[in-house]
């Protein structure tokens, strides 16, 4: 994705089922459980370039010892400067007590971080502030160990007001407007009701207060509090959670929106976002990690048991399709096959670009990330070549030339890497055209690899949210190259929605689709449509959750889909650039067959999963026609 664009975090939980003794015997140390952790997060670092966070609770504390640890970091390497202060933590201890470092015991006793339950989390500031108090996990305390709570989650949630206000309806007063603090709240506030349900209970059959607490430690129904809680969420979430006596749980949305993997044996129960990063932490393969069902928790228990519960009715799965395109790891076997299929269904686009002559075009892609899918277009391009090939020879009779033979054996895709993406360049520069010339040189270009005034130059990304770095950047540098086309080929098709579940798209008026499909109704004079689509807008967006419309679809709506690529290619094509340019994107049809797992497509057709996003798209329209720059949730 050559514009920069945050989307959704990270999570990991570990939770160790046997005692630290048996790591130490088994792996050769009692920080089993911490190794595995920093891994887990290190895999998944590009879901988190805003912080990030670790939390522990050890089982069955003394009174007077502290239990829960939590670690958070704004810093720029916030895995490593975690795990640093974790280690510094832990050689302090060791040095000033002169213990054994085998001593498991008294390690996990007296040293910080050393508990059987642990949560990892990656930061994308969706939402929020780039602070440390936003960074997950977030606790909420109390005496009382099994009323404490530790939460971090990949969510957005698009009705915080709805939940906010509801806190305050049942007498709290949160100090923050979030759907971190929210969700926090909403979950501990049912954890004091069930803490409250099993102490009335047991204190009427005469149990004293000591008692009565470990009780609630082994009846607790978790699953019951994740069910009431999460009743009136609306948004995509894999929410993790550690309850202070030992329990753990992870709850994702109906709609299986976000992520969400798990794994377990006789060791460990883990759960990751992605799921390479626990094949690579534990050594397992494909099959043996699991994805979680939409709508279900996995809850795993102080004892160590686990299994799947259901909190809420599954929906239709509507799985984030930008997690395939680009946000996750191309490590994951399925994600590395569904790029390749991506970048293959460009290809009869791509054809008809550069007029079916392969023989002078160059193929390439920018950025790094786009690359598996540029081996996908690379081998449907292949086989369209086998055919030209399998022709030619066919022409050439039945004792063809040794030479001629040879030079149509010799035809192949010529695959180039044209683009490489330097240091960020200081634009200290106050003028808009000198730092727009500054922002042209981010990228640089290899010389050569283009025959100047011959060749098309077919360069795959990832998808074109706002095409800013194209326009000020990409295109021309690529212009230099010499080429006669520049074709840029998205595997993803047009954005034309805002996004409210996790990547930040919150504002319509950036959207270069939507920019086009603007200027196309006022060159053809409609721009009557939207005067009606805001109108409706506003007659709509206060209406209860599930009874509006999208109605930003009609903006659209006069218009195929190559008219509107065509202008997104007017719009973006810088003045004075030498080389025709044509842009082109996926098609909704050859996305979902590149994908078939994973339908949510809401960003470029409308369709919402939950009704929070279609009044996130009427918020958006109405910002964007009251000229307001801000948010649509």
């Amino acid at each position: 994705m050559s514009d920069v664009l945050q989307h959704e975090c990270g999570i990991a939980l570990i939770r160790l089922r046997k005692p630290l003794a048996h790591y130490t015997e088994r792996h050769g140390t009692p920080f089993y459980g911490l190794q595995r952790m920093f891994l887990l997060m290190e895999k998944q670092h590009n879901r988190g370039q805003d912080g990030a966070g670790v939390a522990s609770i050890k089982l069955d504390p003394l009174p007077g010892t502290p239990y829960i640890d939590r670690e958070r970091s704004t810093d720029k390497q916030a895995i490593q400067k975690i795990f640093g202060r974790v280690q510094k933590g832990h050689e302090d201890a060791l040095r000033l007590a002169g213990a054994r470092p085998d001593d498991t015991e008294w390690l996990k006793a007296h040293v910080p971080f050393l508990g059987e339950v642990l949560l990892g989390h990656l930061r994308y500031a969706t939402f929020g502030r780039d602070s440390l108090e936003n960074c997950h996990p977030r606790r909420r305390l109390n005496n009382w160990i099994t009323r404490n709570l530790v939460v971090a989650g990949n969510f957005n949630m698009t009705n915080v007001d709805e939940l906010f206000n509801l806190l305050v309806s049942i007498g709290q007063h949160p100090k923050e407007r979030s759907d971190t603090m929210t969700v926090l709240e909403k979950i501990g506030h049912f954890l004091d009701v069930e803490n409250d349900r099993i102490a009335q209970i047991h204190r009427q059959l005469g149990y004293n207060d000591r008692q009565i607490t470990q009780v609630i430690a082994e009846k607790l129904d978790v699953r019951q509090i994740l069910v009431n809680s999460a009743l009136d969420f609306d948004g995509g979430y894999a929410l993790a959670g550690m309850i202070g006596h030992g329990d753990a749980f992870v709850l994702r949305d109906p709609n299986g929106i976000r992520p969400a993997f798990w794994y377990a044996d006789e060791d460990v129960v883990v759960v990751a976002s992605e799921r390479p990063a626990i094949q690579t932490a534990f050594h397992v393969p494909t099959e043996a990690v699991h994805e979680l069902t939409p709508g279900h928790a996995l809850i795993i228990r102080k004892d160590g048991s686990y299994g799947e519960h259901l909190v809420r009715e599954p929906r239709e799965k509507r799985s984030c399709s930008f997690e395939r395109i680009y946000f996750s790891r191309g490590s994951d076997r399925d994600v590395y096959q569904e790029r390749i299929a991506l970048g293959r269904s460009l290809c009869p686009a791509i054809l008809e670009a550069v007029d079916h002559d392969l023989e002078h075009t160059v193929l390439s892609f920018i950025p790094n990330t786009a690359e598996v899918a540029c081996f996908g277009m690379v081998r449907g391009l292949e086989s369209e070549l086998d055919r030209i090939k399998a022709r030619r020879i066919l022409e050439l009779g039945p004792a063809p030339d040794p030479d001629a033979l040879a030079r149509i054996l010799a035809l192949r895709p010529r695959m180039e890497k044209v683009a490489i993406k330097d240091a960020k360049l200081r634009t200290f520069i106050t003028g808009d055209d000198a730092r727009d010339d500054l922002v042209a040189h981010v990228y640089d270009i290899t010389y050569g690899t283009v025959r100047p005034g011959e060749d098309s130059l077919v360069v795959l990304d990832d998808s074109i949210v706002r095409g800013t770095t194209l326009r000020q950047s990409i295109l021309r540098m690529l212009d230099r190259l010499g080429p006669r086309r520049i074709v840029v080929a998205s595997s993803a098709p047009q954005i034309r929605y805002p996004d409210c579940y996790g990547i930040d798209m919150a504002k319509l008026g950036d959207l270069v689709a939507f920019q086009a499909a603007i200027a196309l109704l006022k060159e053809t004079k409609q721009e009557n449509i939207i005067d009606d689509v805001y109108e409706r807008c506003m007659a709509d967006v206060d209406k209860p959750l599930g009874s509006m419309v999208n109605h930003v679809k009609d903006i659209y709506r006069p218009f195929s889909a190559d008219r509107i690529s065509a202008k997104i290619t007017e719009l973006l094509t810088p003045p004075g650039i030498n080389a025709e340019v044509r842009i082109l994107f996926q098609t909704i049809e050859g996305l979902h067959a590149a994908c078939p797992g994973h339908l949510g497509d809401w960003y470029f057709t409308g369709d919402y999963p939950t009704p929070g996003g279609d009044r996130v798209a009427l918020r958006a329209f109405i910002n964007w026609r009251q000229g307001k720059n801000v948010r649509a949730y």
